[in-house]
């Protein structure tokens, strides 16, 4: 399986996620958030972004419970819970909002 982004074919599992975290580019997130029909806004971009500089540092990608506590640490209660996370990744702001980012699929996801 695979998907198309600014002309290049990457590779992707059944579910989705990158089979290469180092393809990943931002129109892969454009592109998987218009096949599960969401506009990215800033606020959807600054969880990605959260997400992969996580991964950059603990090399794992966070499970929910742990996504929303470090959220609020850095960006402030407002953001760190669940309410929020779910309102911009109705699919699970761990497995969809760690898809877009590029990283694998969080440990305790099914």
């Amino acid at each position: 399986m695979s998907i198309e982004v600014n002309g290049k074919s990457l590779e992707v599992d059944e579910e989705g996620y990158l089979a290469n975290l180092s393809d990943w580019e931002p129109g892969v997130a454009d592109v998987m958030s218009k096949d599960d029909d969401l506009e990215l806004t800033n606020d959807h971009w600054e969880i990605i972004n959260f997400l992969r500089e996580y991964y950059e540092e603990y090399q794992i990608a966070p499970a929910v419970r742990v996504l929303t506590k470090a959220v609020g640490k850095k960006l402030g209660k407002d953001k760190g819970n669940s309410k929020y996370l779910y309102e911009l990744f109705p699919y699970g702001p761990g497995k969809q909002a760690c898809r877009y980012a590029g990283l694998p699929k969080p440990t305790g996801c099914v």
